[in-house]
Parts: structure tokens; sequence; C-alpha cells
């Protein structure tokens, strides 16, 4: 095998720099994704037509046409329709920040109706109100409930985020490509990048293990607690 990574050593450190990129990318679309997509799948579940109809129309659109397509949309047409010239970083972020909203609104919507009915009307027949029931109880025990799916959404939208190098963003696999011409050597450059996503995958992953980890102590200590409280307000029996 010809390779020879001596002749890409100097351009490594360049390389290294689309790690922030990357990663900056990613968490930004990632949060955008989540908030909006927690949005629609409470207009899925809502008792106006218009708001579900809303969140069913847009899923389908947003699940239905590629990722690509999408990007270039937002980029290319954008100044068309707009005169405003949008930078690769803005349309990446948008276009990701909408894409995975509307899967993650799936993924939350099912967490929702995962939740025991009991405790929704319970909360109605206290007067609690419904934004706070939504916020306050239904949603910490929905994410709780659909964490391992939305650790593997993020992973999914760390490695689709190298589809904006094809927009000129300067992420990892763009870096990689300007290394690739300067040097007209290819196999190494990308063996590095698929390493650093391997590298930064395996500890997104390992860091969603933990948190589940320590949800889960966090439930089984809230339940002994509920057990020590039981047995001290049970009545005595008295001889």
């Amino acid at each position: 095998m010809n390779l020879d990574f001596s002749i890409i050593a100097p351009s490594i450190p360049f390389i290294l720099k689309g790690i922030l990129v990357t990663l900056e990318f990613t968490l930004t679309s990632a949060v955008i994704g989540f908030l909006w997509g927690t949005f629609l799948s409470i207009f899925k579940i809502s008792r106006w037509r218009l708001l579900r109809g809303f969140g069913v129309v847009y899923t389908s659109i947003f699940r239905g046409t590629p990722l690509l397509v999408q990007l270039s949309i937002v980029y290319f047409a954008t100044p068309q329709l707009t005169g405003y010239n949008i930078s690769p970083y803005m349309a990446g972020v948008i276009t990701f920040g909408l894409n995975s909203a509307a899967y993650i609104s799936e993924t939350i919507r099912a967490g929702i109706l995962s939740v025991d009915r009991g405790q929704r009307e319970a909360a109605l027949s206290l007067g609690v109100p419904y934004r706070r029931m939504m916020m306050d109880i239904i949603l910490p025990q929905a994410v709780k409930n659909i964490l391992p799916a939305l650790v593997n959404e993020s992973i999914a939208l760390l490695k689709d985020s190298t589809l904006v190098s094809t927009i000129g963003a300067g992420d990892l696999l763009r870096r990689a490509d300007i290394v690739s011409a300067d040097t007209y050597r290819y196999f190494e450059p990308l063996i590095i990048v698929a390493a650093i996503y391997y590298v930064m995958v395996i500890g997104l992953t390992w860091a969603g293990r933990r948190l589940e980890r320590r949800l889960q102590r966090s439930d089984r200590g809230e339940e002994r607690v509920e057990v020590v409280r039981g047995a001290e307000g049970a009545p005595q029996r008295v001889a």
C-alpha cells in the first residue's frame, strides 16, 4: 500500500481546526432541532386541528425530501428570494435544525404518549394549567424515556454534518478535501477525518449512556424515598 502520512503531516493542524466548526455546528443544530421539535410534538397532540395539520405536513415535507436538497434550497435559493447572501454555516444550521426537528418531534410525541395518562388526568383535576403540566410533569418524564433515541439522533446529526462541506463550510471534510487537492493524497486525509469522527461518536455515545445511568439512579432514589415515606405514614398496630 502506498501510504505516506508524512506528506500531509504539516496539514494535520489545519484539519484539526475543523473539529471546533463541526462540534459548534452540530450543537447549535441539535439545540434548534430539540426546541422546535418539542413545539412540533405538542402541536401534533393538540386539540386544535390547524396545529395538528401543520405539524403533520411539516414533518411529511422534511422527512420526505433529501437533506442535501433542503440544504441546497436554503443556501442557493435564499439570495434569490430575499437578496440576502446567507453564509454556509448559517445555511447549514438552519437546514439541519429544521430537518432534525421533524424527526425529533416524532420521538418526543411518542415519549409524551408513553407517560401514564393518569398523571395528566390527575394534574388537570388539581387545576394545574396545561402549559405548566407539560413543562413540569409530562415533558421531563418523556425526555427520560426517549433519551437513547435522542442520543441516536445527535449521532446521526454529527455524521450528517459532513454535507455542509458541499456548500463550502470549513468543517472537517472540507478541510480534508483542501489538503487532498494541495498534496494529491486522498486516502490519508480521509482516514484522519474518519478517525476523528469515530472518536467523537464514541464520546457522544459514552456521555449519553452515562447520563442515562444517572437518570436511572435518580429514579431509583426517588422510588426508595417514596417507599420510606409510605412506610412512615402507614398506620401502626398497637398491641
